[in-house]
């Protein structure tokens, strides 16, 4: 019983393991398995392109490369797709990179026109099917930015390359929409642009009528600028005096600043004094013209002052002088 119940158990052991081993075979060995289709495909350039490569549709593995041949002056790859899927008449079958290391694939991708089914065995011709990137002709182009990278860098933008030209069409396709719309509205603009240099020229024309003019003030600016240059110790003690005396005001208004509000002050207080007595200093002006003519007569004789007594009165006794002036 235990020899059976071993040998039952070895059984088993063996088959689990013939069958992963089978499974693990024809994962790395790309095998097929079930109905295939097979198709033969004209290219004008495989390099790179090695039986056993993947075909694909979506990014998602549908069939291999079983043998590549040469018709003539072009490329005969045979494929082999999974499945019973079938080629169609608006088919476009590509090269593409799958890494950096130089590993390619075929691609099938939806062109357009009538999608018809090729028969099985039939050839896809050259119209349907597309080249790789020849990626030493595009890396010579950008040799000059990548020996200022580091080897990760480099290995990072050759893929973005990669995917932008042959896995991202849409993103070639938003750019040309953008560069299109950029030139029609600049096409758009001619008029605003041209009236522009119109005006540039303009501009450029008197500059260059009045250069005479022009090289005499940059003549002189720089004379200017060299007499600055020589006298650059003078000025700068002018600077310093200027700043000692600007300190010396700023010192004495300091001092005066509160006599000065004191007389600002007064000034108010005599202001409105004036004002308040303004009917007296009106009429003092108007009768000082014949003050000050009567007051010039009295000193003609000299710089002393002649007076006449014409009538003084001592103890309620008045006396009256009778001469001829004080007749008057």
């Amino acid at each position: 019983m235990k020899t059976t119940r071993a040998g039952i158990k070895l059984i088993i052991f063996m088959v689990v393991t013939s069958l992963m081993t089978l499974t693990l075979a024809a994962t790395i060995g790309n095998f097929g398995v079930g109905k295939s289709t097979t198709y033969h495909a004209q290219f004008s350039d495989v390099t790179g392109l090695l039986p056993g490569n993947e075909v694909r549709v979506a990014g998602v593995k549908v069939g291999k490369v079983a043998k590549i041949g040469l018709k003539g002056n072009l490329a005969d790859v045979v494929l082999k797709l999974d499945g019973g899927r079938q080629i169609t008449t608006s088919n476009i079958l590509q090269l593409r990179y799958r890494n950096l290391v130089g590993e390619r694939y075929v691609a099938i991708v939806e062109g357009t026109g009538p999608a018809d089914p090729l028969k099985a065995g039939s050839t896809v011709p050259l119209a349907q099917t597309r080249n790789a990137l020849d990626l030493t002709v595009l890396f010579n182009g950008f040799r000059p930015l990548f020996t200022a990278l580091d080897p990760k860098t480099v290995n990072d933008v050759s893929f973005e390359i990669i995917q932008t030209l042959q896995g991202e069409g849409g993103t070639i396709d938003t750019l040309l929409a953008r560069t299109a719309s950029l030139t029609t509205t600049l096409a758009n603009k001619d008029a605003v642009i041209g009236r522009v240099v119109d005006n540039l020229t303009t501009v450029l024309d008197t500059v260059d009528k009045h250069d005479t003019d022009l090289n005499a003030l940059i003549t002189q600016l720089r004379r200017l600028a060299e007499g600055f240059a020589q006298d650059r110790t003078t000025i700068g003690q002018s600077i310093v005096g200027i700043g000692n005396l600007t300190d010396a005001t700023a010192g004495l208004l300091n001092g005066i600043r509160p006599g000065v509000r004191t007389d600002v002050a007064q000034l108010r207080t005599l202001a409105h004094n004036l004002d308040g007595s303004k009917d007296v200093i009106n009429g003092v002006l108007q009768r000082l013209p014949d003050k000050l003519n009567r007051i010039i007569a009295t000193a003609t004789y000299g710089s002393w002052f002649n007076f006449y007594m014409c009538g003084v009165e001592i103890n309620g006794v008045q006396l009256v002088n009778s001469a001829p002036r004080c007749q008057k």
